[in-house]
């Protein structure tokens, strides 16, 4: 299943501790008359921003159930966050306050912590209820970082850059954005703390904190900065951009400086709206809050921030969530959102965004349906909003107290067991696979009589029913020696990173270059090296197939990175001479069945024979739209969770018409070795094919040694026979 970023999964938290302070400027100075330098005369709140909290996450709980768009709530939430925990931070600098960061952090966490843990921990039991093994090691991986608040980095590296909610859709997958607001408060802390803590040691009879005009200058460079980073992600590598903190951080820190510039211009804790915009009519301000709040509204009906998104089309959101924050709390508008509704929805607004996804991918595993219906998407948010109630009221307030209640223990306590629970669990079940996988790649062979894999299609050799080799629960693991040793550049790498198997010493060469689907087939060429006296040199990179004159595409954006990596490997090669380059010769059609030859493909290949170098071209595997290991694990058998020939492959292979117009490149075909005559199975002769959506297990690329032994040998002439 080819996926995109997620659709909006941001927080709802603003983090709590940020938004029960909520002002709407920050002093500058303590108030006359407070009893010490830390206390605070608190400005008065802004109502109506929580109740545009309301609003952002009923768009959000509508568009993820429903629409299966990015309804721009994330980035409202993201500003939000910024403006509020900003003002907070230096409303404590200004005043002469604590600049403990420890306090800080130990006030955010005890707001936001036990909500989460316990959220965390009950995803946990379901899952092991109605989720198939084959998921437990990715989930068990997201609920330790989601315990420890890296969970987008969690989900980037791995590449979940869902599309929509479906059934195979992590249940904590929403949870990046509540990491990158707290990491973005340890960022804010460190900052606004340490330049005041600065301050004070160099002029401890001077103000106590650096102006906050200054502090809007900071924050505005530091947002320009992220700006520019995220807009050039978007087209580098946008699955990664969509969870990237540093991508992420412009829409925070732009609701920072506009939290320091309200602290600039403020002269005393009672100054009121009218005061605070005197060159603004009130009329104007009516008329920004309504752009505003149109805005808010509309965005995700006309954005497609899935592909968009932190880049520059999120300006149209967070934009918009300034317009509001400035227009102030005199318009109509404003008091919309400060009607009991909206203000109690923003009120349960975090535990709301918590509970309403993972309950929402729990119905799609259990009833088999791809979307909600009607019926159950009301069924889904009637359960949020009733599970959000009682984390309000059980869970969040009692954490609340600033005394050690009983109430407050026990909630504490619970969340530490939730922690401890989940974290253990999902490690232990991930040293328990980890043990399995190591078991199989550690023999190096397959025992042809039990597991024959590819052997029973290629040589009829049959056997027995058996457990099949590698175990559902550990086949993402089950990967060739160029990942487990680095030897694959990531999507950001343009450097040419090499590494050689088979038989180092051998003064035959066949270079492997291209996608991890030429990097599958080290598995077997690693063995025919070592076996016929040959080096295999490995040129890898994530989602790039070798390509020199037309720009390759990486889900709908651009991937300039493989096109310049191309250009360098195809420089070393050159200079290398090799006897052979052995790459992928094929690809699916994208909207047809079949697969096919681009000529961008081609064009790699006249490059490579006017260097004098041979090109092994190898026809795809099939690919798969799911998961094999998650359709046997939930009862489905080798067929049914297959892929019917014709919708995989050709009738012929496309690439032979290259082989009578190039000279020097030859055809591989190995479908004979994964298909029969009418189906591409999930399993042969006891071996799992499909590792995830299209990629071969290294235990079965081990049983298609023989055959492309075979044809390798036919080809190059080295040897004859497998």
């Amino acid at each position: 299943m080819h996926v995109h970023p997620s659709t909006d999964r941001g927080s709802a938290s603003d983090f709590s501790a940020a938004v029960h302070d909520a002002p709407v400027y920050v002093s500058e100075r303590p108030a006359p008359g407070t009893e010490s330098p830390g206390a605070q005369n608190r400005p008065p709140q802004r109502r109506d921003l929580n109740g545009l909290r309301g609003v952002a996450i009923a768009l959000v709980v509508v568009f993820h159930i429903w629409l299966g768009r990015v309804s721009g709530g994330v980035d409202v939430f993201l500003t939000l966050s910024g403006f509020f925990f900003t003002a907070s931070l230096l409303r404590s600098a200004q005043a002469g306050a604590s600049l403990n960061p420890v306090t800080r952090v130990v006030r955010v966490l005890r707001r936001l912590g036990p909500p989460l843990l316990i959220t965390l921990l009950a995803v946990a039991v379901a899952s092991v209820f109605l989720l198939p093994r084959t998921r437990w090691a990715d989930l068990g991986d997201q609920l330790v970082s989601g315990v420890f608040y890296y969970v987008n980095w969690q989900l980037a590296t791995t590449a979940n850059d869902y599309l929509a909610a479906d059934p195979s859709v992590s249940p904590v997958q929403h949870l990046w954005s509540v990491a990158v607001q707290f990491q973005f408060y340890l960022f804010a802390i460190a900052v606004v703390f340490g330049l005041a803590w600065v301050r004070r040691r160099v002029r401890p009879d001077g103000p106590r904190s650096l102006r906050p005009r200054t502090f809007a200058v900071i924050f505005f460079a530091i947002a320009v900065v992220s700006f520019v980073y995220a807009a050039d992600g978007v087209q580098r590598h946008q699955a990664w951009n969509y969870y990237d903190t540093g991508a992420r951080l412009w829409e925070i820190m732009l609701g920072a400086t506009v939290a320091a510039v309200f602290a600039a211009r403020s002269t005393g804790p009672r100054r009121e709206d009218s005061e605070r915009y005197p060159r603004v009519s009130s009329t104007a301000r009516g008329v920004l809050a309504v752009v505003g709040m149109t805005v808010i509204v509309v965005c995700g009906f006309v954005v497609d921030g899935v592909t968009d998104f932190p880049g520059p089309l999120a300006l149209i959101p967070v934009l918009a969530t300034l317009a509001l924050i400035i227009a102030g709390s005199e318009t109509a508008v404003a008091a919309t959102l400060s009607n009991r509704f909206f203000a109690w929805v923003g009120s349960i607004a975090f535990p709301l965004y918590l509970w309403h996804w993972p309950l929402l991918i729990f119905y799609l595993a259990v009833t088999g349906k791809p979307h909600a219906d009607v019926l159950g998407g009301l069924g889904i948010i009637a359960a949020s909003v009733a599970l959000a109630w009682l984390t309000v009221r059980l869970v969040e307030r009692p954490t609340q107290s600033t005394t050690l209640t009983p109430g407050r223990i026990a909630v504490t306590t619970c969340a530490a067991i939730a922690a401890i629970a989940v974290t253990v669990g999902s490690i232990g079940w991930n040293i328990y696979i980890a043990r399995a996988i190591s078991a199989v790649q550690s023999s190096g062979t397959v025992v042809d009589l039990t597991h024959p894999g590819a052997l029973e299609l290629t040589d009829g050799i049959r056997a027995d029913p058996a457990d099949v080799s590698p175990p559902l629960y550990s086949a993402p693991e089950d990967l060739p020696v160029t990942t487990l040793e680095g030897c694959i550049a990531d999507f950001e790498t343009r450097d040419a990173l090499s590494c050689t198997y088979g038989d180092v010493n051998a003064a035959r060469t066949i270079v492997l270059a291209g996608s991890s689907h030429a990097e599958h087939w080290v598995t077997a060429l690693d063995a025919l090296g070592l076996q016929h006296g040959f080096k295999v040199v490995t040129f890898l990179k994530m989602g790039c197939p070798l390509s020199v004159d037309t720009m390759p595409m990486l889900g709908p954006n651009e991937y300039p990175d493989c096109l310049d990596w191309t250009q360098t490997v195809l420089s070393d090669v050159a200079a290398m001479a090799p006897e052979y380059v052995f790459t992928t010769a094929t690809r699916p059609r994208e909207d047809a069945p079949g697969d096919y030859t681009p000529t961008w493909y081609t064009s790699v290949w006249r490059q490579l024979a006017a260097d004098g170098v041979g090109i092994l071209g190898v026809r795809d595997t099939p690919w798969l739209a799911y998961r094999a290991i998650d359709c046997l694990a939930d009862g489905g058998t080798a067929t049914s969770c297959g892929i019917p020939r014709d919708d995989a492959l050709d009738s012929v292979n496309p690439a032979l018409a290259s082989s009578f117009q190039l000279q020097g490149f030859s055809a591989l075909d190995l479908s004979n070795a994964v298909c029969d005559v009418t189906v591409c199975r999930a399993e042969q002769g006891n071996v799992l094919i499909y590792r995830d959506e299209h990629h071969l297990t290294a235990t079965y690329v081990r049983t298609l040694t023989t055959e492309l032994g075979r044809q390798i040998g036919s080809a190059t002439g080295w040897w004859s026979g497998p």
